[in-house]
């Protein structure tokens, strides 16, 4: 079901066993683990993500997760999803690079493949984003893409998330 993907300098592809430690030391980085779900969580827990990947994720073909490559070295994390919000009726797209990786563009690549796939293959009429709206890197680089600010949405621990959506129609 994760097929891979291709950018310019990018090979998504799915995930091996022999990545849970570059998974975990992703998402155990301050800079990137703040931003997914409800922010940094335990290395165990980041562990246990990570054997669902293949438990359910993989075995259930529930949606595509990537690990993310430049030249063979693993740079980051991306997925397509049904949203698991209750006020998104949707899919919405999840990245994040090694701060060592970003600043250079490849993010947006990320991005772009991400929501090509949301409206080529999925055929998906919108892609959607949700973003913390402290995370102004992100936002900056989906309204770049097109994503338009639909609304804000204030959690219950008061952040505020930002919902972004990609319409097929507005994509080049």
């Amino acid at each position: 079901m994760t097929p891979e993907l291709r950018t310019e300098r990018l090979l998504l592809s799915p995930y091996s066993r022999a990545d849970e430690a570059d998974f975990v030391a992703l998402f155990q980085t301050a800079t990137v683990g703040r931003w997914f779900g409800d922010g940094m969580r335990t290395e165990q827990e980041d562990r246990a993500v990570f054997a669902r990947i293949f438990a359910l994720v993989y075995a259930e073909e529930r949606f595509p997760v990537w690990a993310v490559r430049r030249e063979g070295r693993y740079v980051g994390h991306a997925e397509i999803k049904p949203s698991p919000e209750p006020w998104l009726d949707g899919h919405e797209i999840v990245y994040g690079l090694d701060p060592a990786h970003q600043r250079r563009g490849l993010g947006t690549e990320v991005a772009q493949a991400l929501t090509a796939y949301g409206h080529q293959n999925l055929r998906l009429p919108e892609v959607h984003a949700t973003v913390d709206a402290e995370n102004a890197a992100s936002l900056a680089l989906l309204k770049r893409l097109g994503y338009v600010h639909v609304r804000d949405i204030t959690e219950e621990d008061g952040r505020v998330t930002c919902l972004l959506t990609s319409r097929a129609a507005d994509t080049p």
